[in-house]
């Protein structure tokens, strides 16, 4: 098999849907051995079938993960070394909508739970994936799901946007600690890209979402994203480690954003979206 990954191993977690499955899906396509971690059962079954129905089952395994629970991560990375000998490459995706509503009506659960999912499993990702890579002293590529609403205010709720922020800065963190070893480190800003999750309390068809909230007349695409992490994963970007690269049909070049992507939910309420885990979310009217 040959393309821009052929024989490396990769990881992506929240794989089983929108940017995940497509990262997946084209990681795959170029010649990669993937494992792919996520929390929904049942669209972890769908993506299983999916694959072994286009012939790629031989270079692909699934499994439950909560990137929030240590064990979980760990043995996740250990899957993809005892199943294809080596690891080069994790995309740490997984990601919910997290806590939202007024600061004054957040829970510190809601918010603690929002901290585990978007930062602790970027962190625990790292960590157990860079002990891999140096155990086979090839270096690596690391590349982690941030978000526009990361880099300004108005783009998201406030739990979310600090978690997001935090995944800019330990990416530019770690890839100074991991320069040597070279593991490249570099993570994706995506504005509104049409994922199930961008649809989650919105009436409005998430197409028409995503393609009314930037400059660029067609709205994002799961797989606009899986290409900017195939170029990341691959050998490619070598010398790229440190950076942000925003993917959101010019959402941040056209100034200030006037919140239009703060509303996660209708006004009065205050809650906790966990986006497509399969576990509900939890609403509270004000």
């Amino acid at each position: 098999m040959t393309g821009r990954l052929s024989g490396k191993v990769a990881v992506v977690t929240g794989g089983a849907s929108g940017i995940g499955k497509a990262s997946a899906r084209m990681f795959l396509a170029e010649g990669a051995c993937v494992v792919v971690g996520d929390l929904n059962s049942a669209n972890r079954e769908m993506l299983i079938a999916e694959t072994a129905a286009s012939g790629h089952g031989d270079r692909f395994r699934a499994t439950r993960v909560n990137v929030a629970i240590e064990d979980d991560v760990a043995a996740m990375v250990q899957l993809a070394v005892e199943s294809f000998g080596r690891l080069d490459v994790i995309f740490n995706n997984a990601g919910i909508g997290g806590a939202f509503g007024p600061v004054t009506d957040l829970t510190a659960d809601d918010w603690d739970e929002t901290f585990a999912v978007l930062v602790r499993g970027v962190f625990l990702g790292a960590k157990y994936a860079v002990r891999s890579m140096r155990a086979h002293g090839e270096g690596g590529s690391i590349v982690n799901t941030a978000s526009v609403a990361g880099i300004t205010g108005g783009s998201g709720p406030v739990a979310y946007s600090a978690a997001k922020a935090a995944v800019i800065s330990m990416t530019k963190t770690l890839s100074l600690e991991l320069a040597g070893d070279r593991i490249r480190v570099n993570a994706i800003a995506p504005g509104a890209i049409a994922t199930p999750l961008l649809q989650q309390g919105r009436r409005t068809p998430v197409d028409e979402i995503a393609s009314t909230l930037q400059p660029w007349p067609d709205g994002g695409r799961p797989e606009d994203i899986a290409a900017t992490a195939l170029f990341l994963a691959s050998d490619e970007s070598r010398f790229i480690t440190g950076e942000t690269i925003t993917v959101d049909g010019g959402l941040m070049a056209s100034g200030p954003l006037g919140g239009t992507m703060t509303k996660t939910a209708p006004s009065g309420w205050v809650g906790m979206n966990r986006g497509t885990t399969g576990q509900g979310p939890t609403i509270h009217k004000r």
